[in-house]
């Protein structure tokens, strides 16, 4: 059977009857849109899938490595039950201070424990304290040469069965445009290629806006 493409108009579609987007929601997203750097924030529809894996999986304890404005933190946090935690992890005090108002507006933003500084110190600084094996979804949107750091880091703080979910895998298509070897396009290929065969999660990449793989960690 042959792939389907789906076009604008069937794109719409989609959106159409089956796209939840909560007002708090919609309203970060367009003042993103006006932002320098709007690119980076997932879309609508990513977010609802999100929400729904966290559904899926019962998660509590999740980690976010990249924030920018704070609209995954924000889904997130809401399909979290009361005593769930969102540690989100960010360098960049700006961009976050316009999460910090909606997290606020909608009465999440206690169960958000945003963290303003390298990543992957943050993340070595949980494994030290003793929380691996202890985390049931971690989502990678950050700075791509690091996703290889971040997802072994990811691996350790993960329970078994908990899932990481990793965002812009297919890059823009550079992935397969041999005309872009930059650093951030030569990481990913390496990056998809190693998950490809690793043998200790179940994994799936979807075409998702610009690529999403799933991860989970094998019991």
């Amino acid at each position: 059977m042959q792939d389907l493409t789906i076009g604008d108009e069937l794109w719409e579609y989609m959106r159409r009857v089956t796209l939840r987007e909560p007002d708090i929601l919609r309203r970060l997203r367009e003042e993103t849109a006006r932002l320098p750097n709007s690119n980076l924030q997932i879309s609508a529809e990513q977010g609802q899938f999100m929400a729904l894996l966290m559904h899926l999986i019962g998660a509590r304890r999740t980690i976010e490595i990249g924030v920018y404005t704070g609209y995954s933190a924000l889904v997130v946090a809401q399909a979290l039950p009361d005593d769930g935690r969102v540690i989100a992890c960010d360098i960049n005090e700006e961009w976050t201070a316009v999460g910090r108002r909606y997290w606020r507006e909608a009465g999440v933003d206690r169960k958000i424990d945003l963290r303003i500084g390298r990543a992957l110190s943050t993340l070595d600084e949980l494994i030290a304290s003793g929380q691996g094996n202890r985390f049931d979804f971690v989502f990678i949107d950050a700075d791509k040469t690091n996703y290889a750091n971040y997802y072994e880091r990811a691996l350790v703080l993960l329970r078994p069965g908990g899932l990481i979910a990793v965002d812009n895998v297919l890059w823009y298509g550079r992935v397969i445009d041999a005309s872009f070897d930059d650093p951030d396009t030569r990481a990913i290929r390496v990056f998809n290629e190693q998950l490809k065969g690793d043998d200790r999660v179940w994994l799936s990449m979807l075409p998702v806006r610009d690529g999403l793989t799933l991860a989970c960690k094998k019991l």
